[in-house]
């Protein structure tokens, strides 16, 4: 269909004679004052929308336009700042039934229409199908057609983008400051973190990212940006979900800015605010800098986890898990030059190799961590060290009562002394009889060892425990 479709309607409609009903107050984006855009974890924003405009005294229609596609229609709320008491809604429609050229075909299914000749003639013609499309032209059935379609008028409830409309009235016909807010679906944002540690495995550089894509099918100039960490509820309405679902864009490359965010505790929350404006285009994925801190102490563990079932398993065989997981661990203290509360998300671990080029080491999920409180980030697993569990004993001594003793053998095949916290689960009413380490009960049926590992060497832990199901 050409684009010069819609005009050639227009003028088609104006050709009619008939007389325009009073035309609505339309608001539009070059109205807008301010507009405040706070987004939530889990694809929710509110948006407030201030805009000046004058509205007729008496009942009015007003078209509010450049409203998100997205929008839950349900949450919409109209206040006048000018005038408050005098300004009051009647009724209120979101239009999202969009003008496009497919759109208005349909409208015009079983209704008569011209089809204009390169000479100024032109067929009259019923619509019977917008898929071909077929016609039908003195009596006979045509598939396609080789003239310019033109429609006689504009179908109503078709709108060139969403748009809320208002029934309002208004006690006196002067400028009005008015403010929609309301929630929207499509825009998300989230929280990126990169960590570069240095050689030694003692420091590090941290700095956070704020990403946020927005499919909410509207653009948010020049707004004031806040963003709110913490599980907030919200009841499940999955009709509309799957609509919204159905309705959300593709997100476009992605934009970077250098602004930061001030925090603030909000009710159960976090409210981070950043520190002057963005523009936030629609189909749009953004970053924002969060926080950035240098020379942080981070603390790195080696952690071998003993088998939860270990009991049941059969006598003298070594249980399978070998691996020793390597963890950082950061308390987000002012001490450590953090202390900021920290929004879940994805946190990147990288360090120099022996060229001084930045390699990747591993990544892990964070949650939201409130500050003086501590993040632990699993790397993986060693390379060059080895842990073995070996059953040494299982005797059952009386009704449900047992005594097992159990050898964790590590081995150290690095250049230098590591040290590798054994964690042991105990079921049941325990009582260790002996151990050829100090152990500290961290949990009521757990374990915890610190065991020295020489370098290219080895160390057996051994310990025999009493145990009652």
């Amino acid at each position: 269909m050409k684009t010069s479709l819609i005009a050639s309607i227009l003028i088609a409609a104006l050709a009619t004679g008939q007389p325009a009903a009073a035309a609505p107050v339309s608001v539009t984006r070059d109205d807008q004052r301010e507009v405040m855009v706070t987004i939530y974890n889990g694809n929710l924003g509110l948006v407030k929308d201030l805009r000046e405009t004058r509205l007729p005294a008496g009942q009015s229609e007003v078209q509010f336009m450049d409203v998100a596609a997205l929008i839950d229609p349900t949450t919409v709320h109209l206040k006048s700042l000018t005038d408050a008491l005098g300004l009051k809604i009647l009724e209120q429609n979101y239009e999202y039934d969009l003008l496009t050229s497919q759109k208005l075909m349909e409208k015009y299914v079983g209704r008569k229409v011209r089809l204009y000749q390169s000479d100024g003639a032109y067929h009259e013609a019923t619509l019977l199908s917008t898929n071909g499309p077929v016609f039908e032209i003195n009596g006979q059935i045509h598939m396609g057609h080789y003239g310019r379609l033109v429609l006689p008028s504009l179908p109503e409830n078709l709108v060139s983008k969403p748009t809320l409309v208002w029934l309002l009235r208004n006690q006196t016909a002067r400028p009005q400051r008015v403010e929609a807010s309301y929630l929207t679906s499509g825009i998300t944002w989230k929280a990126d973190y990169v960590m570069v540690v240095d050689a030694a495995d003692k420091l590090s550089d941290l700095t956070g990212w704020v990403t946020i894509d927005n499919k909410s099918g509207a653009t948010y100039g020049n707004a004031a940006l806040k963003l709110v960490a913490g599980d907030v509820n919200r009841a499940q309405d999955a009709r509309r979900d799957q609509r919204m679902m159905e309705l959300a864009a593709k997100a476009a490359s992605p934009a970077v800015a250098s602004q930061d965010f001030k925090s603030e505790g909000f009710f159960e929350y976090h409210l981070y605010t950043l520190d002057g404006r963005t523009t936030i285009k629609d189909n749009q994925t953004k970053q924002l800098s969060l926080m950035a801190a240098n020379e942080v102490p981070i603390t790195k563990e080696l952690v071998y986890y003993g088998a939860p079932d270990y009991y049941r398993n059969a006598y003298g065989v070594p249980v399978s898990n070998q691996k020793i997981a390597v963890y950082f661990e950061v308390k987000n203290s002012k001490e450590n030059r953090l202390g900021l509360p920290l929004p879940k998300g994805k946190i990147r671990v990288y360090k120099a190799d022996a060229s001084g080029s930045q390699q990747f080491i591993g990544e892990d999920w964070i949650d939201h961590t409130p500050k003086d409180e501590s993040v632990k980030i699993k790397m993986g697993n060693a390379f060059d060290l080895v842990g073995e569990r070996t059953q040494k004993d299982f005797k059952k001594i009386g009704w449900n009562l047992y005594e097992v003793e159990w050898e964790i053998a590590l081995r150290n095949h690095k250049t230098e002394p590591q040290t590798v916290t054994v964690i042991e689960p105990v079921p049941g009413d325990w009582q260790v009889l002996t151990s050829t380490h100090t152990y500290e009960k961290i949990q009521a049926h757990t374990l915890k060892y610190q065991i020295p590992v020489p370098k290219e060497g080895a160390t057996k832990l051994t310990y025999r425990v009493r145990v009652r199901f």
